[in-house]
């Protein structure tokens, strides 16, 4: 169990999350991590844009296992698409194109609003959960 408070919040909205707001945290951290990479490319700092990079495939390589193939035909074009998005990636990291960070990031982007919406409707049509009763 991690020591410090904001860990615990963290670790608990992770174990609390409906797979919607999983995916929000998940594009959400796969932005931030492009942005971080596209700022270490431009500054020219080749190790930390290689991590970065290789971390947001890391993402992007979690995303693609989250899917449930027999789910239909969204579950095949959202896997062409992350697909698409890996062989982006490391073709970015290659190059250290930012060019191509920001296309994969427009990418992520839109889908980002995509699930943002579909956690909110969640969140709407959710019972609310009661709060732990002390023991």
């Amino acid at each position: 169990m991690p020591a410090n408070p904001y860990q615990r919040y963290r670790q608990v909205t992770v174990e609390t999350a409906s797979v919607a707001e999983l995916m929000v945290l998940l594009y959400r951290r796969a932005i931030q991590v492009l942005d971080e990479a596209e700022e270490a490319i431009h500054s020219r700092d080749v190790p930390r844009a290689h991590a970065r990079l290789v971390f947001a495939q890391e993402i992007v390589a979690e995303l693609m296992a989250s899917l449930n193939l027999e789910a239909g035909e969204l579950a095949q074009q959202l896997l062409a698409i992350y697909d698409y998005l890996q062989r982006r990636l490391v073709e970015a990291n290659v190059r250290k194109d930012p060019a191509i960070v920001a296309e994969v990031r427009a990418f992520l982007s839109s889908l980002l609003e995509a699930w943002e919406e579909v956690a909110a409707r969640e969140r709407v049509t959710r019972p609310a959960v009661p709060l732990a009763a002390s023991a």
